[in-house]
């Protein structure tokens, strides 16, 4: 049987999983509307406050050739930061910051790329996002790792909370026009292209 693949809009306030032993607390993949075939699971996580792009497969091979290969893989982040970001804050994150990953250890976090951006015409209004005349800064992050919570550590470390994170693409897999809670599914080919990995034959 052909494996199936598919890019969601994952909303705000859903994890990233079919099951979880908070069911009922919280909202699931199952509760978007779509039929996805037996055997469908995510690529990668987004936290649950986290939204955007996220892969769908039925094929299990396709983790290990996105996150496990030799060659990094670029994950873009659309953030909204509280409060005016200074130039020289933004260099400070441009040149990598440190972050705590576990009790005793830090890592310094240096992104790909980073900069100050508008806010995006025509983005999808979140649930409970603070008001837009609080003073706050857009940014688009790339990385090509992905350590727990990196981002949201990274804008902290520099005392600017992060307050809505948009993952919008990762390689030439783009969120594009796609909405909260909206399923597209891609042909085989497509899909690898677009991630730049090659399957496995």
């Amino acid at each position: 049987m052909a494996h199936r693949y598919f890019i969601i809009y994952k909303p705000y306030n859903m994890v990233s999983q079919f099951i979880s032993p908070d069911k009922g607390k919280v909202k699931l993949l199952g509760d978007l509307d779509f039929p996805f075939p037996e055997g469908t699971h995510a690529i990668g996580r987004l936290d649950n406050h986290s939204e955007g792009l996220l892969l769908l497969t039925t094929n299990q091979k396709v983790t290990r050739l996105l996150f496990e290969g030799e060659r990094p893989h670029q994950r873009t982040y659309l953030v909204r930061a509280k409060g005016h970001m200074l130039p020289e804050t933004l260099q400070r994150l441009q040149q990598g910051v440190s972050i705590r990953i576990s009790r005793d250890m830090h890592y310094v976090a240096v992104p790909h790329s980073v900069a100050i951006v508008p806010k995006p015409e025509g983005m999808p209004a979140r649930p409970s996002e603070p008001p837009e005349k609080a003073p706050h800064t857009w940014l688009l992050i790339t990385l090509t790792e992905g350590k727990y919570h990196q981002v949201r550590k990274m804008v902290g470390a520099l005392k600017h909370r992060c307050q809505r994170l948009i993952r919008v693409s990762i390689e030439d897999m783009e969120l594009g026009d796609m909405q909260p809670g909206e399923v597209r599914e891609l042909e085989e080919t497509v899909f690898f292209d677009r991630l730049k990995i090659v399957p496995d034959l």
